[in-house]
């Protein structure tokens, strides 16, 4: 059975004033569905930028990335954003929360990238029910009308990953997702992630913490833009 995602020798140049800055040189990799991966490795050394590849947020300039077995290179842009909306999920270690809304109200916001023609369009109905039983599943179950400044940093993370499901995404990428978390707290978030897992999703996370990364099935170690583990 061939790999979820699959990437084949892929780089990524930015073409920057001082010369170019060459953030991934020709990585090669594949990820099952249903698997829990992290990524590591120093400051700078292409770990986000991987999973904004992986997220098709940013196009690879060289190599072959292949989702499902389809070429993302292939895709016109609004194949790319059905690919984003309706497979990909994200979390952020800034949670792009909209200070003015509800946590309920930032969860269905997730609802406006999913288009209709994926086939899992869902009424408002239903798609407030599905953003309720999230907010239920990450513990926020007495803050659902409250705003992102009215909650703490870990439950601010509960509501992205909540946004983040919504649309049952294959798989779920989050960006140094326990970052700005204290060790208590960092260790729900796992959690949470980790039941998400045992369902189904599969979940790449990019981590700077090494104790967080050994507790996943799967680490990649980048080094200078490429695989080195």
């Amino acid at each position: 059975m061939s790999a979820l995602i699959h990437l084949e020798n892929a780089a990524k140049v930015y073409k920057m004033r001082g010369g170019d800055v060459h953030a991934l040189k020709g990585i090669t990799l594949d990820i099952d569905s249903g698997e829990f991966v992290s990524i590591v490795g120093t400051s700078g050394c292409g770990k986000s930028t991987l999973l904004y590849v992986l997220g098709a947020l940013i196009e690879t300039t060289g190599g072959a990335y292949q989702f499902d077995g389809a070429s993302v290179e292939d895709m016109t842009d609004i194949n790319r954003a059905t690919l984003r909306g309706q497979d990909i999920g994200f979390v952020f270690q800034s949670f792009h929360l909209v200070p003015q809304l509800s946590v309920v109200k930032n969860v269905m916001m997730a609802a406006r990238y999913c288009t209709p023609s994926n086939g899992r369009a869902m009424s408002r109905r239903q798609l407030k029910k599905r953003a309720m039983e999230l907010i239920d599943r990450v513990g926020l179950s007495e803050r659902r009308r409250h705003r992102p400044i009215e909650l703490s940093n870990g439950q601010m993370q509960r509501v992205a990953i909540a946004r983040a499901l919504l649309n049952k995404p294959r798989v779920l990428l989050a960006d140094e997702p326990t970052g700005n978390l204290d060790i208590k707290t960092r260790d729900e978030i796992f959690e949470t992630l980790k039941e998400f897992n045992a369902e189904g999703t599969t979940i790449v996370m990019v981590t700077h913490d090494p104790e967080l990364a050994e507790r996943t099935p799967r680490q990649i170690r980048l080094s200078d833009g490429e695989v080195v583990q």
